[in-house]
């Protein structure tokens, strides 16, 4: 592995961490929480492929969506 998919992996693994704690206080019926959980599935299996471009990628995405719902109010205040 080389520097630059170590660094990709590292990060992956802290944004991954923070969505899952941030995931466990959201109520996972809200319209749009299964694309949420998609994405974070998919983060773990390009993690297992070594796909780290494609692992960051889907934590991200997972994460913009989770705050996108967050900024729409879609759910109850903490």
């Amino acid at each position: 592995m080389n520097e630059t998919q170590r660094k990709l992996k590292t990060e992956t693994e802290k944004w991954l961490e923070k969505l899952e704690n941030r995931i466990q206080k959201r109520d996972s019926s809200v319209e749009q929480m299964e694309n949420v959980e998609a994405y974070r599935s998919d983060t773990y299996h390009f993690l297992e492929e070594e796909d780290f471009i494609r692992a960051w990628e889907a934590v991200i995405y997972a994460w913009g969506i989770l705050e996108t719902l967050e900024r729409l109010g879609k759910f109850e205040k903490d």
